[in-house]
């Protein structure tokens, strides 16, 4: 045994330990189905992208809630902060369904978005519905 070194540390506090584990988890969130879709609905309603890029990702009027939604950005940065989600949840009520939603930040903002995502015989999920929440300040 070598005794000129110091013992290394092994707790799961140490830094590098710390980010793998982020990482890890952020990896994780992005081959979630709710995740990814968040992602994708912000984009869209943030104004960074065009509405017809989640064509091949909706079915039914999800499409068409969009199109309305869309055009004034909702989710649209405030005061040059890029809106971020905070937290995705969900909810399965049966096999092939979920229905999740999503804390959107953008400095003091914080927004809902709920959507619900169906599994096809494909196994590809797609949107089916979304809709949009108050805005109200954060917590003060």
């Amino acid at each position: 045994m070598d005794r000129t070194r110091p013992a290394g540390r092994r707790d799961q506090n140490r830094p590098a330990v710390a980010a793998a584990v982020a990482l890890t988890r952020a990896r994780s969130r992005q081959h979630k189905p709710h995740y990814w879709f968040a992602d994708r609905l912000l984009a869209v309603l943030s104004g960074r992208r065009p509405v017809h890029w989640m064509l091949g990702h909706t079915i039914g009027e999800a499409y068409d809630q969009l199109v309305r939604l869309a055009p004034g950005a909702p989710l649209r940065p405030v005061d040059r902060v890029t809106p971020v989600i905070r937290h995705c949840g969900e909810f399965h009520p049966g096999p092939g369904v979920i229905e999740a939603f999503a804390r959107i930040g953008s400095g003091d903002r914080v927004s809902a978005m709920a959507f619900r995502l169906e599994q096809g015989r494909d196994l590809r999920w797609r949107c089916a519905a979304v809709e949009l929440g108050g805005e109200r300040t954060g917590a003060g």
